[in-house]
């Protein structure tokens, strides 16, 4: 099945054709290349901005914190922009928190620790740093957390990650919420977790967390998963605990293909499904949206190498591959790839675009219906910011790309392009 590519009115607010040139706010995209090269990850502080405003304001009137989940997007310059917006974070490693710590270092009080696998070494950073809540996800987990809160003499401000059995109907990979899968504990054993909590010096039930995955198009199973939790926040209140935050996880989705739908909709409908359960239950919600807000605030720019033709099997073969953009590879997503430079008098064919990796996996679109471009030309893989630079590696001894942050007609470089020395200096 093929399908179209190509509009007049790009889904993202920050990237807009003027003069038939695709431009990121004031800056057109063919002058970044020019300074910067290919491939080229190009974000839109603008777009930024408004989808954070649009999310916080859906959930205005009832306490709550937006957590940006940091493993969405990394980069040092993005987290500081979301601390100045008055962000908190969501992260799953030390190294993440740690980002954060350098990024905006007011900002650990915030902080929220997700993740399956904590160290001791992590745990005990969280612990120093002073952050909000652990989202512990195991009884072993919470032996360990123990074990370090004592030795520190630090409180541990505990929230166990309840598994609640919604099927959150995204992919595979990225659905976390049901019983086969490796996150959190089966909310009908939560309860003992928190007696355990109770008889601690240095520790303290907090919160409940749960998260059902990403990449979630539908409401409904926020809902369903928030009324589950609601109803053990009440078990436990009854119990004597003080639980004062439910952390409702992220995982809102975007539309990689077709129309993307109207964000201040999209979010008042998530909204009212994910507080309907909470009100009245006198807690501060916390919420860890990452997609959401900077999958629409990126593109990928890259440039065509070659056509190929092979037995009538066309390809576009260009300079960005799976290690810059890992998505279509590993999840089989769907990302609208456009020309930069608009030109609607041209042929329309169907293609793959590929990259120069050596696997046959290595590839950005299949069997997609593109205008036909020409050797040099720039492509912009759209609704690129999220889960992109993050996943990238040095496969094939390929350095990572150069990142730029756009903010109306200033252009600020926030990741230089990897050179060679640096991929093999930790090497000997």
């Amino acid at each position: 099945m093929t399908r179209p590519s190509g509009r007049e009115n790009l889904r993202p607010p920050g990237f807009a054709y003027r003069d038939r040139a695709m431009h990121c706010e004031e800056k057109d995209l063919r002058r970044l290349v020019k300074s910067y090269g290919t491939p080229l990850y190009v974000y839109s502080a603008k777009t930024l901005r408004e989808r954070t405003g649009v999310l916080d304001a859906a959930f205005a009137g009832f306490p709550h914190t937006l957590c940006y989940a940091v493993k969405a997007n990394s980069n040092l310059s993005l987290l500081h922009l979301f601390a100045q917006l008055g962000c908190g974070f969501d992260v799953v490693s030390g190294g993440e928190l740690e980002r954060v710590l350098r990024a905006a270092p007011g900002a650990a009080k915030r902080v929220v620790f997700s993740g399956v696998g904590k160290t001791r070494e992590e745990i005990e950073l969280g612990l120093r740093s002073g952050i909000l809540l652990f989202n512990v996800e195991s009884s072993a987990e919470l032996e360990v957390l123990f074990e370090c809160a004592v030795r520190l003499r630090k409180m541990a401000r505990v929230a166990v990650r309840v598994n609640p059995d919604v099927d959150a109907k995204t992919h595979p990979y990225i659905s976390t919420g049901l019983r086969k899968h490796k996150f959190g504990i089966a909310i009908e054993e939560a309860a003992a977790l928190y007696s355990q909590v109770a008889r601690q010096k240095f520790a303290q039930a907090a919160g409940v967390s749960v998260h059902i995955g990403s990449q979630i198009t539908s409401v409904a199973p926020f809902g369903e998963a928030m009324q589950r939790v609601a109803a053990l926040v009440k078990r436990l209140k009854t119990s004597g605990h003080d639980i004062r935050y439910v952390d409702a996880g992220g995982g809102l989705g975007i539309a990689y293909q077709g129309k993307q739908p109207e964000f201040a909709a999209q979010a008042r409908r998530y909204a009212e499904a994910v507080l309907k359960p909470l009100r009245r239950l006198g807690v501060h919600l916390l919420l860890e949206p990452g997609r959401v807000l900077v999958g629409p605030s990126g593109v990928l720019l890259t440039s065509v190498i070659y056509n190929k033709t092979n037995r009538g099997k066309r390809f576009v073969i260009v300079d960005a591959g799976m290690n810059d953009l890992l998505r279509p590879s590993l999840y089989g997503a769907e990302h609208e790839i456009v020309p930069v430079l608009q030109d609607r008098s041209r042929k329309r064919t169907t293609v793959d675009v590929v990259g120069p990796v050596c696997e046959s996996g290595d590839f950005l679109a299949r069997d997609r219906e593109l205008a036909a471009v020409r050797e040099g030309e720039l492509l912009a893989v759209l609704d690129a910011g999220a889960y992109g630079t993050v996943l990238g590696s040095n496969y094939n001894t390929r350095p990572r790309p150069a990142e730029v942050l756009v903010d109306g007609a200033r252009v600020k470089v926030i990741r230089r392009r990897e050179t060679f020395e640096e991929m093999v200096g930790a090497e000997s």
